[in-house]
C-alpha cells in the first residue's frame, strides 16, 4: 500500500498527516515507511527531533523519478506514506505513478477550495498513464462548530472526488507533540485529536478494500 500525501497548495498541514498516518498504520503492526518528497524536509527534521526509538522508517527523497526508486526501496514495507511537496510538479506526479491512492489535504476555505483544480487535474493527467490510481479530498485543520467547515464538502462536489467523513480539526495537540518528534497517538492517545486520525485511517482501509473489490468486479 503506497499512499502520497499531496496538494500544490502549501499549508494546508500535509507533513502533519502524513507523519500521523504513518503512526496510525505502524500501530496496526505494519512495517511503515515515510518518504519525505519535499525538499524542505520537515518530516526528517520531525524524525531527527524525536528521542525515542523510531516508530517508522523516514527517508528523504525529493526526486522527480520517485516511481522508478520506490519499488526497491521499499519492497520490505508493507505501507509507504509519502509527503509530498506543493508547487513541485515533476516530483507530484512522480509521486502519484508511484502510489496506490492520492490523499488530498484541504482546509475549510473558498481559497482551498479553488485552488485545489491544480492538483485535481494533475491527478486526472496521471490516472492517463495509471488507471487504478485512487483519490480522495481529507478536510484537515477544520475549525469545530463552524459553518464554513460543515459546507466545505458541498463546496468540493465539482471535483467529483470522493470526500471522507473523516474530518482532522485544529487542534493544538498536534503542534505539541511535533515540538517533541511525536505524534498525538503517543502524547494524549485518548484525545479527540488521537480519536479523528484512527478514524482517519480506519476509513482509508475500508476505502481501499472497497475499491479494490470494485476494480476486480469491474475485470471479471
Amino acid at each position: 500500500m503506497i499512499i502520497a500525501i499531496l496538494n500544490q497548495k502549501g499549508g494546508v498541514g500535509k507533513t502533519t498527516l502524513s507523519i500521523h498516518i504513518a503512526a496510525a498504520l505502524a500501530k496496526e503492526k505494519k512495517r511503515v515507511m515515510l518518504i519525505d518528497a519535499d525538499p524542505q524536509g520537515s518530516a526528517l527534521d520531525w524524525a531527527a527531533s524525536r528521542e525515542e526509538k523510531a516508530l517508522f522508517t523516514v527517508v528523504g527523497l525529493p526526486k522527480a523519478n520517485l516511481h522508478k526508486e520506490i519499488p526497491d526501496i521499499a519492497k520490505d514495507y508493507n505501507a509507504v506514506v509519502i509527503d509530498g511537496p506543493p508547487r513541485v510538479y515533476d516530483v507530484a506526479r512522480s509521486a502519484m505513478l508511484a502510489s496506490d491512492i492520492v490523499l488530498i489535504p484541504i482546509q475549510p476555505s473558498p481559497y482551498d477550495v479553488w485552488a485545489a483544480k491544480e492538483i485535481v487535474d494533475l491527478i486526472n493527467e496521471a490516472t492517463i498513464f495509471k488507471e487504478s490510481l485512487k483519490s480522495a479530498f481529507i478536510i484537515n485543520r477544520k475549525i469545530v462548530k463552524t459553518a464554513i467547515g460543515r459546507d466545505v464538502k458541498q463546496s468540493l462536489a465539482d471535483y467529483k472526488l470522493p470526500v471522507f467523513e473523516s474530518a482532522i480539526c485544529q487542534r493544538i495537540g498536534f503542534a505539541e507533540s511535533a515540538a517533541q518528534g511525536k505524534t498525538v497517538l503517543e502524547t494524549e492517545p485518548k484525545s479527540l485529536a488521537s480519536q479523528e486520525i484512527l478514524a482517519l485511517v480506519k476509513e482509508l482501509n475500508s476505502f481501499l478494500k472497497l475499491k479494490d473489490k470494485k476494480q476486480v468486479a469491474t475485470t471479471k
